[in-house]
């Protein structure tokens, strides 16, 4: 913050609320719960003053949570957003942090896994430790109390040491009820998954092919809009963030095949296949067996790496050893997940935002006296306008998604969240507390529905269309190139045969009545007549899917580049395509079987404009 103060920020929310609700940071259900002090001892010696630090942090925790662990342990009245009153137990579900803070509040000293009873000569090994559960820490703790004072430190410090504790004497935990550090202590995958790969993995490549080859190699890369172009490498980068973070995981595989042993990518491949599989909205028990394989494949290949001497220190040195906390980290993901639901929905990248909207925003705007008071006003009014704005806004649209629920039925009692998630949608949300309108996703899907119910007086063909019930695309109103010949188009995109790949296109979409059934021999010849000599042409367009778990989701829309050779780019600027060539299958239903690779966008974007010019 500002002045040079200094607080750690406690949040809290609720696990009960829809994942999509609470992970997202416009909704702002990550509150502030209390400022925890960062204390400076004036003990001379490094190791003591770190056990009164994290004696101090356990002690507050334990002040601050303990009306919680009250109601976790008796229960309480709690109304629900209906007007309902319930009672309620508030155990901890999940703490969501990074690998040095798991290790502070589970107690565990350095080089210490925090949920399992694994050191760090046992970081290496392909299968899960036995899990260092509440008990086994507090069983530890009496048997230190019974050999040394808890406030004769030097003593006490050695005595942990023994257990591999880290001097804490009274955890938080120890009397929550229903809590327990092994489980509540959640896979977080910005830090343990995604920051684990820019520290390790990216440094293995690295070592692997060179820093001036590997970044040859993602300056080459095609760039796609959405996506960061590592233009200048990556092997110099200093400052980057998660999102860069997952930029680079996307290549690198493909960057360092070829360049050096195959072993080495599989082992690389392998630990991304494993967090791209744990990261999914939606886990089943066959995700879960994939998850396992993905990482016992890592651990087959990974002598790989040690054997090429790409795991190195600061120093270069080379590192012939697997003390990595976050690898160990792993083992414990699947029966998490098992026990606590997905792991994508404990990721810091929620809590990080929040520290902005609830600490240094305010932080920002207070004349730096009392800082603690003023965050809290500060905090206080936004949420009454918050709330005021929204519910004006209900009250605008004459909406009340609770009407006609039976509270007696469980079905339509789990339905409220999501009337409430649909209602958002639908209302007009202004304020600036709230979010302004633009930042909402456009939804083509609908606006291509809105459109095929509007009359035929509209401008045909329509420029917002549905190609399958899981995919639609948008073209601008004006095209990049209008009216011009085949013959024109086909010099400029260097398209020698485009003229008999349209007349191929409309001989099958005749024979089987459907503007997608392409492929195959080419039949029409170079100098076939077509029913219109003008073609209209766009260089890009926005495609838009929705989610492979949850099909009902809309997701982000993308654009699609179809440029031209030019000075700057040669050979074009095209973005490659997956395109349905069977109309009986559909994804994700079938994978992607009935399915081609398309790397000439352009292609479909002039035959697909033709055809609707032509027809509508």
């Amino acid at each position: 913050m500002t002045g040079n103060r200094m607080a750690h920020p406690l949040l809290i929310s609720l696990a009960n609320i829809f994942m999509d609700s609470r992970t997202k940071a416009s909704n702002h259900l990550f509150l502030l719960l209390a400022l925890l002090p960062i204390p400076r001892f004036l003990h001379k010696n490094r190791k003591t003053r770190g056990v009164l630090e994290s004696r101090l942090f356990h002690q507050c925790l334990d002040i601050i949570l303990a009306p919680l662990k009250k109601v976790a342990e008796i229960g309480a009245m709690m109304a629900d957003p209906v007007g309902n009153r319930r009672f309620c137990f508030t155990p901890l579900a999940a703490y969501i942090v990074d690998t040095p803070e798991s290790a502070l509040i589970a107690g565990v000293g350095g080089k210490t896994s925090s949920v399992t009873m694994a050191f760090y000569k046992q970081f290496g090994d392909d299968f899960q430790h036995e899990p260092r559960t509440a008990s086994t820490t507090l069983a530890q703790l009496q048997v230190i109390e019974s050999k040394a004072n808890p406030w004769n430190l030097d003593a006490y410090i050695a005595a942990s040491a023994n257990f591999r504790l880290n001097g804490v004497h009274r955890p938080f935990w120890r009397n929550y009820p229903l809590s327990d550090p092994s489980s509540f202590l959640t896979p977080e995958p910005l830090h343990h998954w995604h920051k684990q790969f820019w520290d390790h993995d990216a440094k293995w490549c690295i070592n692997a092919i060179g820093g001036s080859e590997l970044d040859f190699r993602f300056s080459v890369l095609h760039p796609h809009a959405g996506f960061r172009h590592f233009k200048e490498g990556i092997s110099s980068l200093k400052q980057v963030t998660g999102r860069e973070h997952r930029d680079v995981q996307r290549y690198i595989v493909s960057v360092i095949a070829g360049a050096t042993s195959p072993q080495v990518v599989i082992a690389i491949r392998s630990l991304l296949d494993f967090r791209y599989l744990a990261q999914a909205r939606v886990i089943t028990e066959e995700t879960c067996l994939k998850i396992l394989s993905s990482l016992q494949q890592f651990h087959d290949n990974k002598q790989a790496i040690i054997a090429a001497e790409i795991r190195r220190g600061k120093g270069k040195s080379v590192i012939k050893d697997w003390y990595i906390p976050k690898l160990e980290f792993m083992q414990s993901v699947v029966s998490n997940i098992r026990l606590n639901g997905v792991a994508i929905q404990w990721s810091a990248d929620i809590t990080e935002r929040a520290h902005i909207t609830v600490i240094k925003d305010p932080a920002d705007s207070a004349n730096n006296q009392n800082y603690e008071p003023q965050i809290c006003r500060f905090l206080d009014r936004n949420d009454k306008l918050r709330q005021f704005d929204l519910a004006t806004a209900i009250k605008s649209a004459n909406l009340n998604p609770l009407s006609g629920i039976d509270d007696s039925n469980p079905a339509e009692l789990n339905s409220k969240e999501n009337s409430a998630i649909d209602l958002l949608a639908e209302i007009e949300l202004g304020s600036p507390i709230i979010g302004p309108t633009s930042h909402r996703l456009v939804d083509y899907f609908d606006i291509a529905s809105q459109t095929a119910k509007t009359s035929n007086s509209l401008l045909l063909p329509y420029r917002t269309m549905e190609s399958s019930p899981y995919s639609a695309f948008h073209l601008t109103r004006d095209p990049s190139y209008k009216r011009m010949s085949v013959d024109e188009v086909a010099a400029l995109y260097h398209l020698p045969d485009l003229r008999s790949a349209i007349g191929d296109y409309f001989l099958r979409a005749s024979n089987t009545g459907g503007p997608f059934s392409i492929g195959g021999r080419r039949i029409s010849q170079e100098s076939c007549t077509l029913l219109s000599e003008l073609l209209e042409v766009w260089t890009h367009f926005r495609l838009q899917t929705k989610a492979y778990h949850e099909p009902h989701e809309t997701m982000p829309s993308h654009t699609i580049n179809a440029h031209p050779p030019t000075s700057e780019w040669p050979l074009g600027h095209f973005d490659t395509v997956i395109i349905n060539s069977d109309s009986t299958k559909q994804w994700p239903f079938c994978g992607l079987e009935g399915f081609f690779l398309l790397f000439h966008t352009a292609i479909s974007t002039l035959i697909y404009n033709y055809f609707r010019s032509s027809y509508c």
